[in-house]
């Protein structure tokens, strides 16, 4: 079940239109980037940037903000390690749009590899190198890792759960599988780029809200540049912590990936397609119980009609085998129940999202995630 328009699936993705362009080729120890879009991230900031300092890496580095408008002090976390670090560069993105925040922290950026980092999240040890070392061995314009969701006890630890699970966001590459293979990717989980190549397609695409990174890699390879999956790099990644957080968030993301599949086409993945179904079959179900049940549905066509609960059984199924096998079987009833509960939420809020985007599109849709609690 697979609800993440920036899921990286190695070898999954269409082949490139073009002929592969040259790439410059990189210096042992080429500058350094890293972007970072921010908004009320004051529980995570500082983790995030000490992450990046904490990088065993000899080239030069410099570490570019794009601080939106917070409203729980993050401002003055971002202002005050500014001030102390000479390599720390604030610039500021008025609204709450991610693509524009990073088109603006990429254009006052100086070296040749851009590496996004997400507030949420924190670099794992060896990033950069390992990084830099797979763009020069693959000539890749774009490559990433896998996310490892870790959250505190609660909520934040359940959704963290079921980001990991192969239940959520459908597993894979993306999700740190132990059968994962390096090699040519569909898109990488936040990137690390040539900005030559970023150029060329011209940034960050700023009319879209969410599924930035996908669309960006969706253009990068239809340049005929290469996406690189190496899953040696990790990222560790904090999720929402409360369950409206991560409906509005899971809702957001539905929405866009739906706007996405407006202007794409069939050029989206199937398995994107998997979780409105089951939300269609949900609601027929709902609409043909009580035919069935009071007698109104009968003879073959009803017998026809009564496939729709399939869906609504499969599911309760693939709940159950979250829960109850494999590590789903760790911790107590609670946990589980939550775990279970954060599947429901990404995967139906995603659902509902990506019809109202197929159907209407996205719009001025925004993730309010982040500014409400």
């Amino acid at each position: 079940m697979a609800t993440d328009p920036d899921a990286v699936t190695s070898g999954e993705g269409p082949a490139a239109d073009a002929a592969a362009p040259n790439l410059p080729e990189l210096p042992n120890s080429p500058g350094v980037s890293y972007v970072m879009p921010v908004l009320n991230e004051a529980p995570y900031l500082q983790a995030a940037i000490d992450s990046i300092r904490a990088q065993s890496y000899p080239g030069e580095r410099e570490i570019v903000l794009a601080l939106g408008p917070s409203t729980d002090g993050t401002d003055a976390i971002a202002e005050r390690i500014a001030a102390d670090d000479d390599a720390i560069l604030v610039v500021r993105n008025p609204g709450t749009d991610i693509p524009i925040g990073l088109n603006l922290a990429i254009a006052a950026t100086r070296h040749p590899v851009i590496v996004r980092v997400d507030a949420h999240s924190e670099l794992g040890e060896g990033y950069t190198a390992r990084a830099i070392a797979a763009l020069r061995r693959t000539g890749a314009a774009s490559l990433g890792g896998v996310m490892r969701a870790t959250g505190r006890p609660g909520v934040q630890a359940a959704v963290a759960r079921a980001y990991n699970s192969r239940y959520g966001l459908g597993g894979g590459a993306y999700h740190g599988g132990e059968d994962i293979q390096e090699g040519p990717a569909e898109s990488a989980y936040l990137g690390v780029m040539r900005a030559v190549a970023i150029a060329a397609v011209g940034g960050y695409d700023e009319t879209l809200r969410r599924g930035e990174d996908w669309e960006l890699n969706h253009r990068l390879r239809g340049a005929g540049y290469l996406v690189w999956l190496d899953p040696a790099l990790v990222v560790r990644y904090w999720p929402r912590s409360s369950w409206g957080a991560l409906a509005r968030q899971f809702y957001s993301t539905g929405i866009w990936r739906g706007e996405l599949v407006r202007r794409l086409g069939g050029r989206n993945p199937l398995r994107f397609f998997a979780p409105p179904l089951l939300l269609l079959s949900v609601l027929l179900s709902l609409v043909l119980l009580p035919l069935h049940a009071t007698g109104a549905l009968r003879g073959w066509w009803g017998g026809a009609l009564a496939v729709v609960y399939l869906g609504p059984l499969l599911y309760v199924g693939l709940l159950a085998a979250a829960v109850f096998t494999g590590s789903g079987r760790a911790g107590p009833l609670g946990d589980r129940m939550r775990f279970a509960r954060a599947l429901g939420t990404m995967h139906f809020s995603w659902a509902l999202g990506f019809a109202v985007g197929v159907v209407r599109g996205a719009r001025d849709s925004v993730d309010t995630s982040r500014t409400e609690s």
